[in-house]
């Protein structure tokens, strides 16, 4: 499994947009300047979000993107499996339903269902909250004398 460019942008965007929220509508090409990612990338991957209800979206000068909910309701896991798809490591563990003709064989398919398993907990395990606490700059023991 390889997270793309997508997923990994898609985070940065919403991290981005929960440091940065004041309450207002945060403009795209403020965000595009900060992460360095190009507009058009940035509006493939809120177009994205927005479809799934992640995002608000304004359009016009003072419109922009914010946040639909509090960054602790957001998971890693939610964020990437809207950006990259099912997560499975293997092609017959990507539908609910495992219709592989050798699944009742396959002396292989525990040991990749409990890694399937294993990634969704820890992306599951992982919010948006955690990432901006883990990005936030540690000033409780920025000592001036």
């Amino acid at each position: 499994m390889k997270i793309s460019t997508r997923g990994r942008y898609a985070l940065r965007f919403m991290i981005d947009l929960a440091l940065h929220n004041k309450g207002e509508y945060t403009a795209l090409k403020d965000i595009s300047e900060r992460q360095q990612i190009s507009i058009k990338y940035l509006e493939q991957i809120t177009a994205l979000l927005s479809k799934f209800g992640l995002l608000l979206s304004v359009r016009g000068p003072q419109g922009g993107y914010k946040l639909a909910k509090a960054p602790s309701e957001y998971s890693v896991g939610e964020i990437l499996r809207i950006t990259e798809g099912n997560l499975a490591p293997i092609a017959c563990l990507e539908q609910t339903q495992n219709t592989c003709e050798r699944k009742d064989s396959c002396p292989t398919l525990k040991m990749w269902t409990g890694f399937y398993k294993i990634v969704n907990d820890y992306f599951d395990g992982i919010s948006l909250e955690d990432l901006v606490n883990q990005a936030a700059p540690d000033t409780y023991f920025d000592y001036v004398i």
